[in-house]
């Protein structure tokens, strides 16, 4: 008998991976103290276009859910060379957005943090086209990830122009 190779569900995944991403998200902002309400972070003189607090804590977890899904959907995949490649970009990335609170919010390191994020939103768009290659939808599911990571990466530089020496 003739096995056929079957797509796995990849909600089965994303039982796992959203909230993962999700915890490991939040747990990176709270243990560095992130976000207003950090004194030396409400110090800082913010751009014009600085978001008021509470944006963050509805987008983050809105980001988070939809990376956890696009890469249930690309686990769900048969394993190859593309997958495994894909993969490495999407954690190589997520690894860094995990960093960049503790090193900007943390060790106040604005420019440091400047570099992660532009390195961040390099491999998130490679990890998005290699999921776009392999499965569509997954690789449009981070795109608001990476406009926000955009938007992210201007404000962090702006805020460094603003706070020279913070």
């Amino acid at each position: 008998m003739v096995e056929t190779v079957q797509r796995r569900a990849w909600w089965k995944y994303a039982l796992v991976t959203v909230p993962a991403i999700e915890i490991l998200g939040g747990l990176s902002g709270w243990l560095s103290n992130s976000g207003y309400g950090n004194p030396w972070f409400d110090g800082l003189v913010k751009p014009f276009f600085m978001p008021p607090g509470w944006a963050f804590g509805v987008v983050w977890p809105i980001l988070y859910a939809l990376l956890g899904i696009a890469v249930a959907m690309i686990l769900a995949e048969p394993p190859s060379t593309k997958r495994r490649n894909a993969l490495i970009l999407f954690f190589a990335q997520l690894a860094l957005n995990f960093a960049w609170s503790p090193v900007f919010f943390g060790a106040r390191m604005i420019y440091p943090a400047l570099v992660i994020i532009v390195v961040m939103v390099g491999l998130a768009a490679l990890a998005a086209g290699q999921f776009r290659q392999i499965r569509p939808v997954a690789g449009y599911l981070m795109l608001p990830y990476l406009l926000w990571l955009c938007f992210a990466a201007a404000l962090n530089s702006a805020i460094g122009n603003l706070n020279p020496g913070a």
